[in-house]
């Protein structure tokens, strides 16, 4: 972690492979480096609220944005999403689903929660890769938000 604790894209998945590949999309815009990866819906909650594992976590910092899986141990996206736009200080995050499911009932609980982008995650290695580098330019660069 870096000194301050501060990282622009939180990212929750729990699937090793997946994770490898999303994180060589970020690295293909240098975005590597901004990432904070968490294995679960829990661990993606107590670095948000500075709890837990990361209780001594400065607090003052935001993630530019926070990219969820949908279906994950412990805590899943969708209460993970909850309980973000639940609280004042991180409800103005941006949070992009970006997950395997195409139920239609998913994407739109996800709408229902506040997702600002529900992303289908591509089956294929180089789509996959496509789409985590265009989601990390969009939401890191082209994104204006509020800190």
């Amino acid at each position: 972690m870096n000194q301050s604790g501060n990282y622009d894209i939180l990212y929750a998945e729990d699937n090793p492979n997946d994770a490898e590949l999303t994180l060589r999309g970020f690295r293909k815009n240098n975005l590597v480096n901004q990432v904070f990866h968490v294995k679960d819906g829990e661990e993606a909650l107590e670095f948000l609220f500075s709890r837990g594992r990361y209780k001594d976590r400065e607090n003052t910092g935001r993630p530019l944005f926070v990219l969820l899986d949908l279906k994950m141990p412990k805590v899943d996206g969708l209460e993970v999403l909850k309980e973000i736009k639940s609280h004042d200080h991180l409800r103005t995050i941006p949070v992009v689903m970006l997950t395997s499911s195409a139920e239609e009932k998913d994407i739109v609980e996800s709408y229902k929660l506040g997702v600002n982008s529900y992303i289908i995650k591509p089956v294929e290695f180089e789509k996959l890769i496509v789409t985590v580098s265009e989601i990390g330019q969009y939401w890191c660069i082209l994104n204006k938000s509020v800190h």
